[in-house]
């Protein structure tokens, strides 16, 4: 026989959901990362520390170092770990804080269209 859960019950949520978690639980409240922010093409690779046994470090710090073992986008990291941005930056924040990854952004782009170009290649698509 299986034990009911305590709380209030959903009807979108079943035996299959697992655990709940809210986002804001996993950043500890926080919603910005300690340091700047994270482009969401930057780079993101994990350096040679050792993030085994470092006390405060959650499962999901962990996640994030294993899957920077190679050059991977925040984007991706997010998508990977079925997270929001928004808490896998804070996340990359206490880890860049740490040392244990390395962020590389993207180069600033020295060249933008202008909009006449921008608007000829629309009206050019919309003639096809």
């Amino acid at each position: 026989m299986r034990a009911e859960s305590p709380g209030p019950q959903h009807e979108w949520l079943d035996a299959d959901a697992g655990p709940v978690v809210r986002p804001y639980t996993l950043t500890g409240g926080r919603v910005r990362p300690p340091v700047d922010g994270f482009d969401l093409l930057a780079f993101v690779l994990s350096t040679s520390v050792e993030s085994t046994g470092v006390p405060g470090l959650q499962p999901e710090h962990r996640r994030l170092v294993e899957l920077a073992r190679r050059p991977k986008a925040v984007a991706d990291l997010a998508a990977d770990l079925d997270l929001a941005v928004g808490v896998v930056r804070v996340l990359l924040g206490d880890l860049l804080a740490h040392g244990f990854v390395a962020v590389h952004r993207p180069p600033a782009t020295a060249y933008l269209p202008d909009d006449n170009i921008l608007k000829a290649v629309v009206s050019g698509l919309r003639a096809l």
